[in-house]
């Protein structure tokens, strides 16, 4: 469970009510901000444009994937190196064909495809092809849920705008009765309100958390294909160790080394 996302929207929505009770009205005020056409108006309207932007199936995907800023990623980078370290030592050891029985006991399905390809003596080239091939389509399907997401940050203020937009008309139209004045106004109001509320409390932190964890896994990936064709291709593993401790940050690499340390 990734606490951060939690505590940050729950902080977030603390501040707004912090901000509404704090006037002369205290908690009852937070009815004055509960507004059912302004909501329908901005959150009816942005996601029914989203869904308009979107197949029914990749709308769907695309509200399942907040669920995802809750879940902390599995993958632990400094051990991965680790482990390709290690399959570099006993490839030089047994031979790469060895790594075929190593390869049954991996979890991560593309370090396991890789390996595969690998014991089947293709070439590094076409091995590189696959895996990167493999990897873009990854990157791809994230981008659909990034999207999704960043639309729904412009499309909450623009749907704002046009509650905004509807509330005036209705208050200019009528200012003869002033009884009709307050209500038109607060629609104007609060849609904006919602709308501000939709992008920057929901739309663009899930976004920008999705973004964040799409880039941690291609560069886990990334580390996979540079390390599975160094073994490919003999490489000394200290070699190896080294190349992919660069992707790390300095404070990380001790945790990276093989306890064989590599072979000289």
């Amino acid at each position: 469970m990734d606490l951060a996302s939690i505590i940050g929207l729950v902080v977030c929505l603390g501040m707004i009510i912090f901000g509404i009770v704090t006037g002369d009205e205290g908690f009852g005020a937070i009815k004055h901000f509960l507004h059912t056409q302004s909501f329908i108006i901005t959150v009816g309207g942005t996601f029914a444009c989203i869904l308009a932007m979107n197949p029914i199936q990749d709308f769907i995907s695309g509200l399942k994937s907040f669920t995802l800023i809750f879940k902390t990623p599995s993958l632990d980078t400094p051990q991965i190196i680790k482990k390709i370290i290690d399959l570099s030592n006993i490839a030089r050891k047994e031979g790469l064909l060895s790594l075929e029985e190593a390869a049954a006991d991996l979890d991560d399905a593309f370090l396991k495809k890789g390996i595969l390809l690998i014991v089947d003596g293709t070439d590094p080239e076409l091995v590189r092809g696959i895996l990167e091939t493999e990897l873009a389509c990854i990157e791809d399907r994230h981008k659909k849920r990034i999207d999704f997401w960043m639309n729904i940050a412009a499309m909450g203020p623009a749907w704002g705008m046009i509650g905004t937009l509807i509330g005036l008309i209705l208050m200019l139209q009528n200012l003869s009765d002033a009884s009709t004045i307050g209500p038109n106004m607060a629609t104007a109001l609060i849609t904006t309100l919602y709308g501000s509320m939709l992008a920057n409390w929901i739309g663009t932190p899930v976004a920008t958390k999705l973004k964040a964890n799409s880039e941690n896994e291609a560069m886990v990936k990334e580390i996979m294909i540079e390390g599975l064709l160094s073994i490919q291709a003999g490489e000394n593993p200290r070699v190896i160790e080294e190349k992919l401790k660069s992707f790390l940050a300095p404070k990380d690499r001790a945790s990276a080394g093989s306890e064989e340390g590599g072979e000289q």
